[in-house]
């Protein structure tokens, strides 16, 4: 790399850290349009700071809410009105999941801190008969597509922040307080594996360096 791309990438990433969005909750909106208009029992795994609970409440009679982090789920349970059908508990995502059956399930860059085959395989236990479970999810680059698809988003990713922040600077998103760690899976394995696990899965590459992975339970 060169020293002029390399000023010019510290340039974007100081462009970036003044005016930060939440690459997770751009796919909210996309993740409702895959679900029911009405559904009893929601889970969210790996909640955070509750934005997606409190938009699944809108649609459901309950929605759980589970994190591994005690401070998140604290700031959740406060940030959630006490009308809202939606409750927050600390528990790990692979043992703790509250009830035994949920009609939707979602997970939303939380699973690339898991073991991969082994939360899908807990993911499709806790779906009922009918259920859908969505996951939005964080993958390695690996092929020239991937990189080209990473160096698209980079621009639109500056000119997204910008925008939302209406060109103001601003602090980072609550939402975007919590720890994270890159992906080490490609996506490509990532397909081979929910295959083997959710046969009949429906993943996709998106921009914003994430994928999407829809299962609909017969």
């Amino acid at each position: 790399m060169t020293p002029l791309s390399k000023r010019a990438l510290r340039a974007l990433d100081q462009f970036n850290a003044a005016y930060p969005w939440d690459h997770n909750a751009h796919y909210h909106q996309w993740l409702m349009r895959q679900l029911p208009q009405r559904f009893d029992t929601a889970l969210d795994v790996g909640s955070g700071s509750g934005e997606l609970v409190r938009l699944l409440a809108t649609r459901a009679n309950e929605v759980q809410g589970i994190d591994s982090d005690p401070v998140i789920t604290a700031q959740a349970q406060r940030l959630t009105s006490l009308s809202t059908p939606g409750t927050f508990t600390v528990a790990d995502a692979l043992t703790g999941i509250p009830a035994s059956s949920y009609d939707v399930i979602t997970c939303v860059a939380t699973i690339h801190h898991l073991p991969f085959i082994e939360a899908l395989t807990v993911f499709r236990k806790h779906l009922a008969p009918g259920g859908t479970l969505v996951v939005v999810g964080l993958s390695r680059a690996q092929t020239a597509g991937d990189y080209l698809l990473g160096a698209a988003a980079s621009p639109l990713n500056a000119a997204t922040g910008w925008l939302k922040n209406k060109g103001r600077r601003a602090p980072r998103p609550v939402s975007m307080t919590a720890l994270t760690r890159p992906a080490d899976m490609s996506f490509s394995d990532i397909v081979s594996k929910s295959h083997d696990v959710l046969p009949g899965a429906r993943l996709r590459r998106r921009l914003f360096w994430r994928y999407t992975l829809v299962w609909h339970r017969h």
